[in-house]
């Protein structure tokens, strides 16, 4: 099978890293992938080095960017144009802007006489709400609702609870295009997280008690790290002890800096900045935190549970499929929910998050307790091996659909058989 993967941009997150996964794990299954990407822009950070450690060498399109401009044109252009040299089997795009530009170049091949090609889309996140104003969001609804009509085979989501938002709230897709395949990721990568818990301790100068909560990812709006800073000036006013660490960059570093100052944490946070040792500052962490107001379904919860560690979240997109149900010990009138897997929160809510925080801060039992029982959980359905195995099936089928439908042409197209 020959794969054509497309993603706007390799910058820091979980997409980045699913497609480098997906392209060198899925060659054990018979698939042949081209990965193509972006450049990313100033003020984001590079994953491209997770791409070379995997011996993946993308194919680079400058003019693809992450914002609309006129330079789609020539995006689709070259896209199209690499589909016809390539002449791929599937066509695999990953993330918001890819899907459009791949997706129209896919209808430009599709209209040539050449064989046909499947097309396959991810959605990792969305941008229906919390990214843009309302206008935009409109605009950008509608294009998604024609391309998922007229340019797509499968829409692949990555939780459930994603598959009924995107689906049944936004009203994109047909409900027998959509495939839920999990997220899946190197677990082995973390396997030695107890014996690396001091790594990073030891260079913050921090003592074995004391409780450090860190947010990992970018910092950019859609993270909303003003309310984790909100949470630690809340925290520190009941004077409850912890030192927090913010993991990763972003346009708002100097916001958040200077918003820092302004609420008296400048000793109590620490801007870490990009750093590419997850196998080492996850162990380090006492409590993972997440305050996104949108989602799909974050990878940073995921790594953190793969390292045992208990998170505190918004309840915002496939969130809610990684924490799990309530409990019987929920605390819902406090501004949290006690599930099985971790505290929930509303979104939005500093206060309830500051006062999830300190539940957890208060009971290291029950920290044990939910980084145990996450642990299980994401070695049971987050596993790399399950992610391949899955992508192949779904492509297997795309194919089996493709044969059937040339054999059910092939009398018309030539009536001497």
């Amino acid at each position: 099978m020959k794969i054509l993967r497309i993603i706007a941009r390799l910058n820091v997150g979980g997409p980045a890293r699913h497609v480098v996964w997906l392209t060198e794990g899925l060659q054990a299954y018979g698939c042949d992938t081209l990965l193509v990407a972006g450049v990313v822009p100033p003020g984001e950070d590079d994953m491209s080095y997770v791409a070379a450690a995997s011996g993946v060498q993308p194919f680079t399109l400058p003019q693809m960017s992450r914002e609309i401009s006129i330079k789609d044109a020539l995006t689709i252009w070259k896209l199209f144009r690499l589909m016809r040299s390539e002449q791929p089997d599937i066509v695999h795009t990953h993330t918001a802007k890819a899907g459009t530009v791949g997706r129209v170049a896919g209808m430009m091949y599709r209209a040539l006489p050449t064989r046909r090609c499947r097309f396959v889309h991810t959605y990792h996140g969305h941008v229906f709400h919390s990214y843009y104003g309302e206008f935009k969001t409109s605009l950008f609804l509608a294009i998604e609702k024609f391309l998922a009509r007229f340019a797509t085979d499968r829409i692949v989501v990555i939780s459930e609870q994603q598959r009924r938002e995107i689906n049944e709230v936004f009203q994109v897709g047909r409900r027998n295009q959509f495939v839920v395949i999990p997220l899946g990721i190197d677990l082995s990568a973390y396997a030695s997280w107890r014996g690396r818990r001091s790594h990073m301790r030891s260079e913050l100068k921090l003592n074995d008690g004391d409780v450090l909560i860190g947010i990992v990812g970018r910092v950019t709006e859609i993270k909303n790290h003003r309310m984790f800073l909100e949470a630690a000036a809340i925290l520190k006013r009941t004077f409850m002890k912890a030192r927090f660490v913010i993991i990763g960059d972003g346009n708002l570093r100097s916001d958040l800096e200077a918003q820092a100052k302004s609420l008296e944490l400048e000793n109590d946070v620490l801007f870490l900045g990009t750093r590419t040792d997850p196998e080492n500052f996850y162990p380090a962490l006492d409590i993972v935190a997440l305050t996104s107001l949108n989602e799909g379904t974050p990878l940073t919860l995921i790594e953190a549970m793969a390292n045992a560690r208990p998170v505190v979240a918004t309840s915002v997109g496939g969130v809610a499929d990684l924490l799990g149900s309530p409990t019987t010990q929920s605390d819902e009138e406090q501004g949290y929910q006690l599930c099985e897997r971790g505290v929930s929160v509303a979104s939005g809510d500093a206060e309830g998050f500051a006062r999830g925080l300190r539940r957890l801060i208060a009971d290291p039992e029950l920290r044990d307790e939910l980084g145990q029982v996450g642990l299980e959980f994401v070695t049971r359905k987050y596993a790399k091996e399950r992610l391949l195995s899955d992508m192949a099936e779904l492509y297997r089928d795309l194919m089996q659909i493709e044969s059937a439908s040339h054999l059910a042409r092939s009398p018309k197209e030539n009536p001497s058989r």
